[in-house]
């Protein structure tokens, strides 16, 4: 009887799965431990220059300029108070203003060209694209002082020497090969269902560009106009030899503090610091969308 009214046997319980050893061998922990190592090695010795700097920029002239450097000597701001009142009074801030201007107008430029035309390359790629993209390209190779004298009569002749927006057109041709053949790459990596599918929808060109294409490649278009910011702003040369007093930018400005009486070594830091800033604060804001531009389309 009891064996009627007795239910059927209970299932017995799944075996556990084996567990994971919880600690790695010690081989695997001493290549992280040799790796980590050295990646605090090589950050510090990126970091160490700009410390270097730093430290320099708060001495006077006269402990920056001691061999061996005087790491304990007393903290002042002479350097940063010299470089804000430097040039007629007028400070640094008309040359940062024209450094600001032509990098911010020369990488709206880059951008507003080269979108489409990494569309054209890459969603819908025209004949022979890859020598295109290489034609693009071979226009970085060439030397930028062969081009210097054409460009120094041509600007002479047009009355366009001295003239903030000669360096916006040069800084727009130099940087749009490397942001065509960067943004063709990132494009490359956006679905073209949703461009069929706005299509479909009867969205233009236009449309389908500042609507579907950019908001999905939006890291890669912010790492291209950091890249494009940061190389229109460290230029030099071209802005050296093509403009004055106007049209002076930062980089140009902070060589005048190198003249025949020495290099005057703690406001000379003090003022690649401040110049440096921009471009570091750039960098640090757009942090996470550089690194997710620059990685996209790594992993498959």
């Amino acid at each position: 009887m009891s064996a009627l009214t007795a239910g059927p046997p209970e299932a017995a319980p799944p075996a556990a799965p084996p567990k994971a050893s919880s600690t790695a061998p010690k081989s695997v922990r001493r290549k992280n431990a040799a790796l980590g190592l050295l990646a605090w090695m090589c950050g510090l010795l990126f970091v160490l220059p700009i410390l270097w700097m730093v430290l320099t920029s708060l001495h006077s002239e006269s402990d920056a300029a001691t061999n061996p450097p005087s790491l304990a000597a007393p903290l002042t701001l002479d350097g940063y108070r010299e470089f804000f009142s430097a040039g007629n009074g007028a400070g640094p801030w008309p040359a940062l203003a024209n450094s600001l201007g032509a990098s911010v107008f020369s990488t709206l430029f880059v951008l507003v060209l080269a979108l489409p035309a990494a569309y054209a390359l890459s969603i819908r790629p025209v004949r022979k694209w890859r020598d295109v993209l290489f034609f693009f390209l071979s226009t970085k190779m060439l030397p930028v002082v062969a081009g210097l004298l054409p460009i120094y009569l041509f600007a002479k002749n047009t009355d366009f020497l001295d003239n903030i927006w000669l360096l916006v057109i040069l800084y727009t041709s130099m940087n749009l090969p490397i942001a065509v053949w960067m943004m063709q790459s990132f494009l490359a990596e956006v679905p073209s269902a949703l461009i069929e599918a706005a299509q479909i929808d009867g969205a233009r060109l236009p449309t389908v560009l500042t609507r579907v294409v950019a908001p999905v490649a939006a890291p890669g278009i912010a790492a291209t106009a950091l890249i494009c910011f940061i190389f229109s702003w460290n230029e030099m040369l071209f802005a050296r030899v093509l403009t004055g007093v106007v049209a002076q930018t930062a980089p140009v400005f902070l060589t005048g503090f190198i003249t025949s009486q020495g290099l005057f070594l703690a406001k000379v830091c003090a003022a690649s610091l401040v110049i440096s800033l921009p471009v570091l604060a750039a960098g640090f804001a757009a942090q996470d969308k550089l690194v997710q531009g620059l990685s996209l389309g790594a992993v498959k």
